[in-house]
C-alpha cells in the first residue's frame, strides 16, 4: 500500500547516512508511487527527490504541479525522449541511457531547453529519437534497451558488453545492426 510504501522510505531515509532519491518505475518493480506518496515523502530531510521512469507525462505533471514549489527537492525523468519537454515544464533534468552513448547530445538537449530555445530543442529530440529508433529496438526482447546500450558502449570502446544472467548480450547480426546505427548517428565504432 502507499502508506507502506511511506513507513519503508522513511525508515530507510532515517538510517541512511547518505541522501535518498525515489525511483517510480512501475514497469519493473510493480509497484506505483503515488504523487501523494511523494508529496508526503518530499517532507523528510533525507529524501530530496525521484526519478519517474514510468514515461506518464501526466503522472510527471502533476509531480511538478505539487512538488514545483519545493526547491530542495529534485525531479528527473527517465525516460529520455521525454526529457526536453520536462526540463521545459520545470523538471532538473533527466537520468538517461542514451547519456552514456553521446553525453553532449544529452548536455546539448537540457541546455537548450533550460534557455527555452525550441527550435534547439526539436533539432535535438529529433537526434534522440533517432538514438531511441534504431538503438533501442534491435531485437524482440524486453531488454532491446538494455542490449542496446550496452552493446553501443562496448562498440564505442567504453565497456564490455557483458550482461548478468539470465540476458545474454547482442550477437554479431545485431551488433551489426547497432553498429550501422551508430555509423548513421556520426559515431566512430572501432571496435
Amino acid at each position: 500500500s502507499q502508506q507502506e510504501l511511506i513507513e519503508y522510505y522513511t525508515a530507510l531515509a532515517d538510517a541512511l547516512p547518505l541522501p535518498l532519491y525515489l525511483y517510480n518505475m512501475p514497469s519493473h518493480v510493480k509497484v506505483f508511487l503515488e504523487p501523494a506518496t511523494v508529496k508526503t515523502l518530499a517532507n523528510h530531510p533525507n529524501i530530496i527527490g525521484l526519478k519517474d521512469s514510468s514515461a506518464n507525462m501526466t503522472y510527471f505533471q502533476t509531480l511538478l504541479y505539487h512538488l514545483g514549489d519545493n526547491p530542495d527537492f529534485s525531479l528527473y525523468v527517465g525516460p529520455e525522449e521525454l526529457t526536453g519537454e520536462c526540463v521545459l515544464l520545470g523538471a532538473d533534468g533527466g537520468v538517461n541511457g542514451g547519456a552514456n552513448i553521446f553525453p553532449e547530445l544529452y548536455v546539448a538537449m537540457y541546455d537548450a531547453a533550460c534557455a527555452h530555445d525550441i527550435a534547439r530543442v526539436r533539432e535535438i529530440q529529433r537526434r534522440i529519437m533517432q538514438i531511441s529508433t534504431s538503438v533501442y529496438t534491435v531485437g524482440k526482447y524486453g531488454s532491446s534497451y538494455l542490449k542496446g546500450v550496452k552493446c553501443a558502449l562496448s562498440l564505442l570502446g567504453v565497456c564490455d558488453d557483458y550482461l548478468s544472467y539470465p540476458y545474454r548480450k547482442f550477437r554479431t547480426e545485431e551488433r551489426a545492426r547497432i553498429r550501422q546505427a551508430l555509423e548513421a548517428l556520426g559515431a566512430n565504432c572501432n571496435v
